[in-house]
């Protein structure tokens, strides 16, 4: 019961962190860069959408994992985390490569598609302005680090959802 509870505390602290890095990404940069038409732009943001929503899964796994580790007879709880936690690491797997993926673009392509909303002269003239919707002399170095911590928190992610996943097929004596 104790290992369940600490796995379940864990995951639902590493889903909202991870949840509140996607929310700052998309406030600051992404609502402003995306581009339908731009193959690149909409690669971050379907990542980001993706990580998002993975963090989700990963903070109801949390709950989920939590509320077993006080009830541990009903056997629905119990499959129902063995799906939570499976669909948790899957997704954080998917959005881990997703994060990368955008990483590399942007390393690849020197933010050129973050700045791709701002003129060359807004962005020499002032941080902000009103060609340039946020500040494009720090949206290069602030994304990549957000990206980073959505990173790092879809591998702990990844790590502790598995960790449920074999709590729970413990549990379920498979």
């Amino acid at each position: 019961r104790r290992i369940l509870m600490k796995t379940g505390l864990i995951l639902l602290i590493i889903g909202h962190l991870n949840f509140i890095a996607c929310a700052f990404v998309h406030g600051t940069v992404l609502r402003f860069v995306v581009n339908p038409r731009d193959a690149v732009s909409l690669q971050y943001a379907v990542a980001n959408a993706a990580s998002g929503i993975s963090a989700l899964l990963t903070i109801s796994c949390g709950i989920a994992a939590l509320m077993l580790s006080r009830y541990l007879a009903p056997a629905a709880l119990k499959w129902a985390l063995l799906a939570l936690s499976s669909s948790s690491s899957l997704g954080c797997l998917s959005c881990l490569l997703g994060m990368a993926a955008s990483i590399g673009l942007t390393l690849h392509s020197q933010g050129r598609a973050l700045l791709a909303p701002c003129t060359p002269t807004s962005i020499a003239l002032s941080p902000v302005s009103r060609e340039c919707p946020f500040d494009p002399t720090r949206v290069y170095s602030s994304t990549l680090c957000l990206w980073a911590i959505s990173l790092l928190l879809d591998s702990m992610e990844i790590v502790f959802g598995v960790r449920c996943l074999l709590l729970t097929i413990d549990l379920l004596r498979l």
